[in-house]
């Protein structure tokens, strides 16, 4: 068995088929497996992958788009509905759950963004959408963490975001893996609900299904003469009402600030929680 999550993509094929096989002996005689058992509460949780060749987040949800582009009084231009758009971001910043996340001191204005995002399984370069599901290891969640008063600055300039996304990338705690959604299709997503916790107050609610873009046209899309390998993660872009920005931080108790919890939890695929200090 691989040591860890890194190597396991980069053997996946071999891997999936011992670890189905041990998941179902698992199954089948849970008393057998007791003393394997970790407590969750006792677990230091890294990010689902380690040495992340590449990052890209899309923009993929039609209501997060059309919110965020109407505060600043644009409407949606016809282009973002010919293919799913991403930028790349930081790579080396995922912050597994439970962990601690300082507040960049130039930032006054931290938010987070729920998405849920993609862990590539295999090697691919121009993967049709109809293939693109084989190149999927599992989906995990993802907090896309902003500062936007930085972000709103760079955008002027027409190139980014770029510092406002930097700092750090919430990502996990499991990966999930496709066939654990099977009869759960709707839309281009899966019927899941995503929600949002901010000191244990519920602050935005959403949808997987609510997707303009399925992943396999995102896959498509980011491997268009490019070659996607093992490990490269692709976020969704924010749900619908998924971010401070949307929901306008006097209805939700200001940006984040030290001392703040922000939870982020996807429908049969786990919680993300991260604390803010300063």
């Amino acid at each position: 068995m691989p040591g860890n999550m890194d190597d396991l993509f980069e053997r996946w094929d071999d891997s999936y088929v011992i670890l189905s096989e041990l998941n179902n002996r698992i199954l089948s005689h849970p008393g057998d497996y007791v003393s394997c058992r970790i407590e969750e509460e006792k677990t230091l949780f890294l990010a689902p992958t380690i040495r992340r060749p590449s990052f890209r987040d899309f923009y993929a949800f039609l209501q997060h788009v059309q919110s965020a582009r109407a505060l600043r009084g644009l409407p949606v231009v016809e282009e973002w509905f010919e293919a799913p758009v991403f930028y790349f971001s930081n790579p080396n910043v995922f912050t597994g759950h439970g962990r601690t996340l300082a507040r960049p001191p130039y930032t006054e204005e931290l938010d987070f963004e729920l998405e849920i995002a993609c862990v590539i399984s295999r090697e691919g370069r121009d993967i049709p959408p109809e293939k693109a599901g084989e190149y999927i290891a599992g989906y995990t969640v993802l907090n896309d963490f902003s500062a936007r008063d930085i972000q709103r600055r760079e955008m002027k300039v027409g190139l980014g975001p770029a510092k406002a996304k930097d700092f750090a990338t919430g990502l996990g705690p499991w990966l999930v893996t496709p066939e654990e959604f099977v009869g759960r299709g709707k839309g281009k997503g899966f019927d899941l609900k995503m929600t949002a916790r901010k000191n244990g107050r519920l602050i935005s609610e959403g949808n997987f299904a609510d997707i303009h873009f399925s992943f396999a046209e995102m896959i498509a899309r980011a491997s268009q003469g490019v070659t996607l390998y093992p490990g490269d993660v692709l976020g969704s872009g924010t749900v619908g009402t998924g971010c401070i920005l949307e929901q306008r931080p006097e209805n939700t108790g200001g940006w984040l600030q030290p001392g703040d919890e922000i939870e982020l939890e996807i429908e049969h695929i786990g919680r993300l929680k991260h604390l803010i200090t300063a």
